[in-house]
């Protein structure tokens, strides 16, 4: 693997004299901060742009999320498996997934958790991550933090057309005309492979299909008041493993998973309103999933609705920025046990103070109450202060809870049948230190970040021996500790090297075990090129040991290195050739234990843009 990173080092660094002036760093702004700011305002915040999708010629949301350091993701299985995101250590129902500011993680999944298996990219400008709780923004579920998509305006048209190994094949198309007083776009995706047995041990090809289409519009109705909507659907359809009887190990099943998704907003938005900028909105998401073959078919369905009013001032030279807001939440989710709803109203506010040039200091404040739960408070505060010399020190503490879903109240699967009684909310804790340093140029950057989260009163599903029951129950602590490191340096014009590393500790303090699927060492680098009429990128990642589980046991997932390699060749102004080749080295590895991933495939393709 060494020899494949220095050979990628030397072919690119072979071209320096087709590279380009790279562009100077812009300012990223954040808006899952609830009151937008510069991403060096946010400790804890990364942004991955539109470029550096296209860069990586990435396909999932995964796919980018992959080399985020103190975020890992479990897959079961390449091509559609059920992939889910832990963000600072903590469990994949604690991290809040937003497409356009709504939330789309499963209501009628027991904990609740989102699935990226088939969150296709083609119609993303951007990702945002913020890292640690955030609950005084987005109240439930967003203890380890929060992943906000953000679809685009298109403008134009464009098409992307994919095939390679595997029989897989894609295609995108998006049309649309942006002005500076209307919006109009649509887009068009699809994606389909063979895939590989989602089961390592197995030799039946597991196939995938994702179908996805989207739809925006934007209008100025006066000087002040302007319209805007989105709606996004995804159908996917994919084969999945089992544990068949009579030995109840993963194994070739015939069983399909199936998906059918809508999400979507409409706003109206008020500009000086009172000395405010305001916005009503209505957003929705509707999930159907259905799994048939198999021993154990079923089908869950499930909508959630969420108005909200938010109001914001932040004017160039004021000391102070503010934002504020109401919002009413709405879920029901059918389940084996029957139909069940929950709901919960709630304000927040978000202060940003700068002191000087040097010194940013934010503060947040929510009321959550839930229905038929106790009434939730959570604060954050963050300050920013630069030391001088291009050296930033940053620093957060916040807290955050998550309700219990629905599937845990009407206590989805329990024995005997009833709904729990007893649950309360899950309440979480959890602090950032970090330091950054830019060259004066703005060429080389470096960063180190120390954080730690504790989780009390985790729900778990608890089975009773003694009594033969079955219930879920408050009962667990959690600790989580970990270091991010991340650099970055233009070498030449055009051509950038990245690195990052974390360290996680993630605990259960109840039983002093480590937390399944949270690797403690993972790192990535990257090498990216780009010329006058070409461009290349090089990713090395890395994960080291994890624990997780075999069947039903537990276990540990052994560490693992794999290489992708995507590049571009512009063939004319509006055609670019495409090639992409993922692991590199032909690894064997897993993402999740007994779980089947590919060996090295190729895929070649035409991006088009008018």
């Amino acid at each position: 693997m060494k020899r494949i990173l220095l050979t990628g080092c030397c072919l690119l660094a072979a071209f320096p004299a087709l590279a380009e002036e790279a562009d100077e760093n812009p300012e990223i702004v954040v808006t899952a901060a609830r009151l937008p700011a510069l991403e060096a305002e946010v400790p804890g915040a990364r942004v991955i742009g539109r470029e550096e999708i296209e860069t990586r010629g990435a396909v999932f949301a995964a796919d980018v999320l992959e080399t985020v350091p103190g975020l890992s993701l479990s897959r079961n299985g390449a091509f559609g498996g059920i992939t889910s995101a832990r963000l600072r250590g903590a469990a994949s129902d604690k991290t809040l997934v937003l497409v356009d500011g709504v939330p789309v993680n499963d209501p009628s999944q027991p904990s609740g958790g989102a699935d990226l298996a088939s969150l296709e990219l083609a119609d993303v400008e951007r990702i945002e991550v913020l890292s640690g709780p955030q609950g005084s923004l987005w109240g439930s579920d967003a203890i380890g933090g929060v992943i906000a998509v953000v679809t685009r305006e298109a403008d134009g048209l464009s098409a992307e057309l994919e095939a390679g190994s595997l029989d897989t094949a894609r295609g995108a198309l998006s049309v649309g005309r942006r002005e500076d007083g209307w919006a109009l776009g649509a887009s068009l995706s699809g994606f389909r492979t063979d895939g590989v047995s989602k089961a390592a041990a197995g030799s039946e090809r597991d196939g995938f299909e994702s179908r996805t289409a989207g739809l925006n519009g934007r209008m100025r109705l006066s000087d002040r008041l302007t319209l805007d909507g989105r709606v996004r659907w995804n159908e996917s359809e994919t084969g999945v493993d089992g544990f068949p009887a009579p030995l109840f190990v993963l194994a070739d099943t015939d069983e399909v998973y199936r998906t059918e998704t809508w999400s979507g907003f409409a706003r109206l938005r008020a500009s000086d309103l009172l000395g405010l900028d305001h916005a009503l909105s209505v957003g929705l998401y509707d999930y159907d999933r259905a799994q048939t073959g198999g021993d154990f078919p079923y089908r869950y369905t499930a909508d959630r609705r969420v108005w909200r009013w938010t109001a914001e001032r932040d004017r160039a030279g004021e000391a102070v920025s503010l934002a504020l807001g109401a919002e009413r939440e709405e879920v029901r989710a059918d389940l084996s046990t029957g139909e069940g709803d929950q709901g919960a109203t709630a304000a927040f506010v978000v202060a940003r103070t700068r002191i000087g040039e040097r010194l940013s200091m934010t503060g947040s404040l929510r009321r959550d109450d839930p229905d038929g739960y106790e009434g939730q408070t959570t604060g954050r505060a963050a300050a920013v202060a630069e030391l001088g010399a291009g050296v930033r020190l940053s620093a957060a503490w916040g807290q955050g809870f998550k309700t219990p879903t629905v599937s845990q109240t009407l206590c989805d699967f329990c024995f005997p049948a009833g709904p729990a009684l007893d649950l309360k909310p899950e309440r979480a804790e959890g602090w950032d230190l970090g330091l950054d340093w830019r060259s004066r140029d703005g060429r080389v950057e470096a960063s180190l970040l120390g954080w730690r989260l504790e989780v009390e009163d985790q729900i778990d599903f608890v089975f009773d021996f003694a009594t033969f029951t079955s219930r879920y129950r408050n009962i667990d602590r959690t600790r989580t500790r970990g270091l991010e490191a991340e650099a970055s340096a233009e070498l030449a014009p055009g051509l950038r090297v990245r690195a990052a590393w974390a360290w996680t500790d993630a605990r259960d303090l109840t039983t002093g075990e480590r937390l399944l699927r949270v690797p403690a060492r993972s790192g990535s680098a990257a090498l990216d090129w780009r010329g006058e009429r070409a461009r290349a990128s090089l990713i090395v990642r890395a994960e080291g040991k994890q624990a997780d589980v075999d069947g039903f046991s537990p276990a540990t997932r052994e560490g693992f290195v794999v290489a992708d390699l995507a590049a571009g060749l512009r063939l004319t102004r509006q055609a670019e050739a495409t090639l992409r080749i993922e692991n590199l080295g032909d690894a064997t590895y897993q993402e999740a234990l007994g779980y089947g991933e590919p060996g090295r495939a190729a895929y070649v393709g035409l991006r088009l843009r008018y």
